[in-house]
């Protein structure tokens, strides 16, 4: 659901710039205020995961698109909602700046759009709420499938209502929103059974990795790894995902590309003018591997180089800011 910067006007952009930056300002205070240092690994460890696993596109059966997963009520599940979000924010900011993967005037709406309702509408109106009276594995399961259908619906509405706010004429608003929801549908449906076989995993490995844990519970329970080990087996999982089930990833067009292309009949808009101009400008200096590929090369490769490298940028980069503001600190005031 990576909107291009076609589909917004400038002053659109601004005002979800505004909006996501208010919601990671909250964040950041939030986190600060935790004495838990024993998450930065595991916010590194699940942000590299996340951008695996969103690089490996899945079939809608018969529709011509596909989907992969936001990953939000995921990490939200695991780090709670505001680190969580503050993940989220890193994996999309390396896959907009290295990766040219949705547009940089953008940014904003996107981090709006994928992260902002799978963090704090699934994570934790619909997860917290469903924990409550104790986590188990039909909980998990459940709690998953519905937070991420009504995030990705609210996302999905999202983009709807920013492109009608920017005056794309090519997408006129119900014929957009007939395209768009159903077809996120189901990409909720199969992101909420992937979050659920990610969770439920955690819940036997490691239940108290899981955020509302201990305190529905009421108990410490170690389960079957350790930290160590688990975060070992999350970090080989982001690298067979990564590196090898990325190149089985549908060539499909992605649930927005396909609403768009039904819509407008291209795949792609066009836009023109300076504030456009600038930010595609910044993009090509910063994109070491446009669409995960190698520059002026067709090597499938590149895929691979692109989920390890690009997972392996998010860790370095949450484990980093972490430690460098002092997230989780017990001297951070």
């Amino acid at each position: 659901m990576h909107m291009a910067d076609a589909l917004m006007a400038p002053a659109v952009a601004g005002t979800m710039y505004v909006c996501s930056g208010a919601a990671m300002y909250q964040s950041v205070r939030a986190v600060r205020k935790l004495e838990q240092p024993e998450q930065i690994p595991v916010m590194g460890v699940m942000g590299a995961f996340v951008f695996a696993a969103q690089m490996v596109n899945f079939t809608i059966p018969g529709t011509g698109s596909s989907g992969h997963i936001c990953g939000g009520m995921l990490l939200s599940a695991v780090l709670g909602p505001e680190a969580g979000f503050l993940t989220m924010i890193g994996v999309l900011l390396i896959q907009c700046l290295l990766f040219a993967d949705g547009g940089l005037l953008a940014l904003g709406a996107n981090i709006w759009n994928m992260a902002f309702y799978g963090c704090f509408i699934g994570g934790m109106l619909i997860w917290k709420q469903m924990m409550k009276p104790g986590m188990n594995r039909r909980r998990i399961a459940a709690a998953s499938v519905l937070g991420c259908m009504v995030s990705l619906q609210l996302g999905a509405f999202s983009v709807v209502l920013e492109t009608l706010a920017s005056g794309i004429t090519e997408l006129p608003f119900s014929i957009f929103l007939a395209a768009m929801q159903p077809i996120h549908l189901a990409i909720g449906l199969a992101e909420g059974l992937i979050t659920a076989a990610v969770l439920i995993f955690l819940y036997e490995a490691r239940p108290s990795l899981l955020w509302g844990y201990q305190k529905a519970q009421s108990q410490t329970a170690y389960g079957r790894l350790s930290l160590k080990q688990t975060l070992g087996v999350l970090a080989a999982a982001f690298l067979v995902t990564g590196g090898l089930f990325s190149l089985a990833a549908s060539a499909s067009p992605d649930g927005l590309e396909w609403s768009v292309e039904r819509t407008a009949g291209a795949a792609e808009l066009a836009a023109s003018g300076d504030v456009y101009e600038a930010a595609s400008e910044i993009q090509e200096r910063t994109a070491l591997m446009p669409d995960y590929a190698f520059r002026e090369s067709e090597t499938a490769s590149g895929t691979p180089v692109s989920g390890i490298a690009g997972g392996c940028a998010v860790l370095i980069l949450c484990v980093g800011i972490c430690k460098g503001l002092r997230f989780f600190s017990r001297k951070a005031g």
